[in-house]
């Protein structure tokens, strides 16, 4: 009975000590003066948006537009090569913890915006002078997006650039490992470059400031032997273009806003570059 005793004691204290060990040899991220960057790769989904066109001798619009992403599939020498690793849809971000748990951030979310071809949806306006079967007026008819009267995409790309605040709790602590949660919000800008295809007109695929954005994130970190990360994210937020660019003439334009949802995974690494801790022994 004595030895069953001693072992219950022994199984008691012994993890009580590892675990007092442990707690002084924590190491904790996400703590005031460190920075990281990371790379990542995301998936996108769009609500239905309506998207209005207008120039010297149209003015239209397209009710409930379809469209999806287009990431590219997994290939070593084009996600792993430096000439090739910005064509996939990417996430690009610095940050700096300016105090404990806290970070500020700013980096590119390079999505691609793919209107759905051949879809069937409502159409209002005209079109005249156009030297196209498509001139006409329009009330609520419907309209087949054949690539020969429009082909819109932002896929060079939707390309989100902002500056977020998120929070960051640690969830988890180890020697070497750390899973911690982060949250918060972002502001930023729409510099697509889009490629568009209308009534035969000659595309401008350029980067062009066309609008901002606004957006939700939260993620999923896994920090391990302190300098490395991974991590996976979800945003959720809404872009507004009041000033697309469609063709070589400037007149040319679109306009259109959604919502959008993002997924990405990301690989990051995160250095101490102040401790306060050894400031203030110093002192």
């Amino acid at each position: 009975m004595k030895f069953h005793v001693l072992l219950i004691a022994l199984a008691t204290a012994m993890p009580i000590a590892m675990a007092q060990n442990q707690k002084a040899e924590i190491w904790k991220p996400n703590k005031k003066g460190s920075f990281y960057l990371y790379w990542g790769w995301n998936r996108d989904a769009y609500t239905k948006s309506d998207i209005t066109f207008w120039g010297k001798s149209y003015d239209f619009k397209l009710n409930n537009v379809i469209a999806n992403d287009r990431q590219s599939l997994y290939r070593s020498n084009l996600y792993l090569n430096p000439s090739t690793m910005t064509i996939p849809q990417y996430n690009l971000r610095f940050g700096y913890y300016f105090k404990d748990k806290y970070e500020i951030s700013i980096g590119a979310d390079h999505m691609k915006y793919v209107m759905k071809a051949f879809q069937t949806v409502d159409m209002n306006g005209h079109i005249e002078n156009s030297g196209t079967p498509y001139d006409g007026e329009y009330h609520d008819q419907p309209m087949v997006m054949d690539t020969s009267f429009l082909m819109f995409e932002h896929t060079d790309g939707l390309n989100y650039l902002n500056a977020e605040i998120r929070r960051s709790d640690a969830l988890w602590n180890l020697k070497y490992f750390n899973v911690s949660a982060n949250y918060g919000a972002g502001a930023g800008v729409l510099v697509p470059r889009t490629n568009t295809t209308l009534l035969g007109n000659p595309r401008h695929d350029e980067f062009h400031l066309a609008g901002y954005g606004l957006g939700l994130v939260g993620g999923l970190k896994l920090s391990f032997f302190k300098y490395f990360f991974i991590q996976g994210e979800a945003k959720y937020g809404f872009i507004h273009m009041p000033d697309i660019r469609t063709t070589t003439n400037p007149a040319d334009k679109a306009k259109q806003h959604f919502f959008f949802m993002q997924y990405n995974v990301v690989f990051g690494a995160q250095f101490q570059i102040a401790n306060r801790e050894k400031k203030k022994k110093a002192e």
